[in-house]
């Protein structure tokens, strides 16, 4: 069977319709960063596939910094097809109105530029400090609304660390866990208060198909902006104090540069045929 996107799609669309009221109802919980889970988002042989079909990490690109520490890659076309297929299968039309009615959220669009998408692998000693999401997309004409992620390693636990942690009060509170767990699908939503982090992973890897969907729309019916923003956990008081001025100077940098970022090299290029 060819395993391209509409039949990763097909499948992702059949989950989503079983458990669309479950999900409406995680999504909109009160006094939490708005988002859902769902388990078991594709036949477990497929799931292995795309997993075993995960390049290392010397053959992504790795950013370390007080920031993060994980390995990154958005051209997708440099590695075994079916991770391209699952990562795009994510922004057919189809799956787009389903998150839709899911979660409140008008006009959404996906990004085939993979802007700060694509896959991430984590290995251990590997973080990723609690942050804002950038507020747009690369031109700033769209507000980015929800973060896709999909986790494939196999059995991980939660002590393994990866975890996503999302800070439903604020970084100086105590944080909500979710599990990275096999074959589940964590949608959340991107504003100005969604601050979240990974912690860090204690042994295995952490691998993750990552997907963005923008919207004409701010998502609090207000104008605001704000580029990638790190801070420090609670007891990083140095390194918070570091990362606040890290972001200061960011911003500068792109208020200066209103169109596009500085260093586009985390996008998929399509390459000339």
């Amino acid at each position: 069977m060819n395993k391209d996107s509409v039949y990763f799609k097909n499948l992702i669309i059949k989950r989503l319709e079983e458990e669309s009221e479950s999900l409406k109802q995680q999504f909109s919980k009160k006094n939490q960063i708005n988002s859902f889970v769902i388990d078991d988002l594709l036949p477990f042989p497929d799931v292995e596939d795309i997993y075993n079909s995960f390049p290392e990490s010397s053959d992504m690109k790795i950013k370390k910094s007080l920031r993060e520490f994980k390995s990154i890659d958005a051209q997708l076309d440099n590695h075994n097809p079916i991770l391209e297929h699952i990562t795009f299968a994510f922004q057919h039309q189809d799956i787009l109105r389903i998150i839709s009615d899911i979660t409140g959220i008008d006009s959404l669009s996906a990004d085939s530029s993979l802007y700060a998408g694509g896959i991430s692998r984590m290995e251990k000693g590997n973080f990723l400090n609690p942050h804002l999401d950038n507020s747009h997309n690369n031109d700033r004409d769209m507000y980015r609304v929800l973060n896709l992620l999909f986790y494939v390693t196999p059995n991980r636990s939660v002590e393994d660390g990866g975890n996503l942690e999302l800070w439903d009060n604020g970084p100086r509170q105590e944080n909500r866990v979710v599990a990275a767990k096999y074959n589940r699908l964590v949608v959340m939503a991107t504003d100005q208060n969604a601050w979240h982090s990974v912690s860090r992973v204690m042994q295995g890897d952490r691998c993750c198909i990552s997907n963005y969907y923008f919207s004409e729309n701010s998502p609090t019916e207000e104008e605001y902006f704000h580029i990638t923003t790190f801070t420090g956990y609670p007891n990083q008081i140095l390194r918070t104090f570091l990362l606040r001025l890290d972001s200061g100077l960011r911003t500068l940098v792109r208020r200066v540069f209103k169109k596009g970022v500085v260093n586009v090299s985390h996008i998929y290029k399509q390459k000339k045929p």
